[in-house]
């Protein structure tokens, strides 16, 4: 239980916290500071030229477009699996979250690999290309939380709607979804930060917004102040959709399960002659989701395995790619332990500020991050530029919410009167923690270094910008080769991306089915 008065926290766990969360906030903190330095004539310049006003219509149209996509298919989704009843309800359900386990890359790649299968000679990009792939891997992130919320809705008021003489259909739409509408909305602003943010798939796809175009003045002569200047638009609008979604979460209606009937069975729709057309409709999306693409590297990666020494190039990048996701989920876990309990064992505005703190960096585009890293880097430690150790302090930064949730879910569960127990005993309050605290916590402090482990290794932005010279993962390597179009050799590190990925999002869909009743 969170301690509200603050007396379970001792002070230098509260320096500790605030220590690690600037550790974290250090690259987002020096790329304000180097926007600063430049002229504001110039900056401005670029911030309202021409280029950054058709970046900026570019992604806000693909962000519009592929959140409404996302929102249509998602809740349908949802609908189906929890309130009606279609055959195979639960392998629809598994299989409809499954897209989210292929990075966005490695989904473009699928669908220009399948391209070049099905219409040799001609190319899959641009807008509609983007907004399809883009789509097939984003609904799950409103279809799993509406999911969660309609499976939670208590059947009482849809009784009562039923009682006043309301059809299922429509007690379906003014009562049940109504309920569910918060997370719907917040589904669906989570998919506008991911289109705002993503990188991989716009330029696979060669569309042009604006993280693109930050790694392009990165890449190509490195113009620092248009990669500064389009960062903090980009930053700009990512804000933007932060603060839509924590006052929409704020103001946003909260429903309770009340009368007997709130712990019944939820009402299912019979879709009657329309079961049909709704589970075509239904499997058409995860055939285009899953089976387009999959199909695509299963027989490139086929190939590709089949060319002397790729198996051991695979391995190698299959190695690196495991060595730097486990520096920077130690790291990272490191960073958001003594942060975790702080968060835990106070109540106060601070604990509260670094918390939604450690968060805003995660909703930032990692091509943000990562130009941020390299111009501390190169400025103010150039020792360190091109190391690894640069490279895991953008993962400490992108990650931190990632194995934060789990630790304060954890710290939360661990009693701090064992703590006050072993302090009346004699114990300092630095060994309490470590003796009785942590071994509590081990937990959930497992669970979040294997999700930031899992998550880092499909990172692509920020390990493009900051690895070693010569060193490739598995996802530095894809790039490499879908950049040169060797699709062969580029399938087999995609087909370990997405095998590596899969380990999360099936933990997320079996706690879902779980729930179900």
């Amino acid at each position: 239980m969170r301690n509200g008065n603050g007396s379970g926290a001792p002070w230098w766990l509260g320096v500790l916290a605030c220590l690690t969360t600037g550790v974290a906030l250090l690259p987002l903190f020096y790329l304000v500071v180097r926007a600063t330095e430049y002229p504001a004539a110039d900056f401005f310049e670029v911030v309202f030229s021409t280029r950054s006003a058709r970046l900026a219509s570019t992604s806000l149209a693909l962000t519009a477009v592929v959140t409404g996509l996302c929102l249509v298919i998602g809740v349908g989704m949802a609908m189906l699996v929890t309130r009606t009843s279609i055959p195979l309800r639960r392998t629809l359900a598994v299989a409809a979250a499954l897209p989210l386990a292929v990075p966005s890359y490695v989904a473009a790649f699928g669908w220009q690999s399948m391209n070049q299968l099905v219409n040799p000679g001609t190319t899959f990009e641009g807008f509609i290309a983007a907004t399809i792939v883009i789509t097939t891997v984003t609904y799950p992130y409103v279809f799993l939380p509406a999911a969660a919320a309609l499976t939670r809705v208590g059947p009482a008021q849809e009784e009562a709607a039923r009682a006043l003489g309301r059809g299922p259909v429509n007690t379906f739409f003014t009562v049940t979804v109504r309920q569910a509408a918060p997370a719907i909305t917040s589904g669906g602003l989570l998919c506008a930060i991911y289109v705002i943010a993503d990188f991989g798939a716009v330029s696979i796809l060669r569309l042009d917004t604006f993280t693109r175009a930050v790694f392009t003045s990165f890449s190509m002569g490195f113009d620092r102040l248009g990669g500064i200047a389009l960062s903090s638009v980009l930053l700009v609008l990512t804000m933007v959709v932060l603060l839509v979604e924590g006052r929409f979460r704020r103001t946003s209606t909260r429903y309770a399960a009340i009368g007997p009937g709130g712990s019944g069975s939820a009402m299912r729709l019979s879709m009657g002659r329309w079961t049909v057309p709704a589970l075509t409709i239904a499997w058409s999306v995860v055939f285009f989701s899953l089976i387009v693409p999959g199909t695509a590297l299963a027989y490139w990666a086929y190939r590709g395995v089949s060319t002397p020494g790729s198996i051991a190039e695979v391995a190698g990048a299959f190695g690196n790619s495991l060595w730097v996701a486990a520096l920077g989920a130690g790291a990272t876990t490191l960073l958001a332990v003594p942060l975790s309990v702080y968060i835990a064992r106070r109540g106060s505005i601070l604990a509260r500020g670094l918390e939604r703190l450690a968060y805003l960096a995660h909703s930032l585009p990692g091509v943000v991050i990562g130009l941020s890293v390299v111009m501390l880097g190169i400025s103010v430690v150039p020792a360190l530029y091109q190391t690894t150790w640069l490279l895991v302090l953008a993962y400490c930064t992108l990650m931190l919410p990632l194995a934060l949730g789990p630790a304060v879910a954890a710290a939360l569960s661990a009693p701090p009167e064992l703590e006050e127990a072993a302090r009346a005993l004699g114990k300092s309050s630095l060994t309490a923690y470590v003796r009785v605290t942590l071994p509590l916590m081990a937990p959930g402090i497992g669970s979040g270094f294997l999700l930031v482990m899992l998550t880092v290794i499909k990172e692509l932005p920020a390990t493009l910008m900051l690895r070693p010279t010569g060193f490739d993962t598995l996802a530095t390597r894809l790039w490499t080769y879908t950049g040169n179009e060797s699709l062969a050799a580029a399938a087999p590190f995609a087909v370990l991306l997405v095998l590596l990925a899969a380990i999360p999002a099936w933990l997320m869909i079996s706690r879902m089915l779980k729930e179900e009743p």
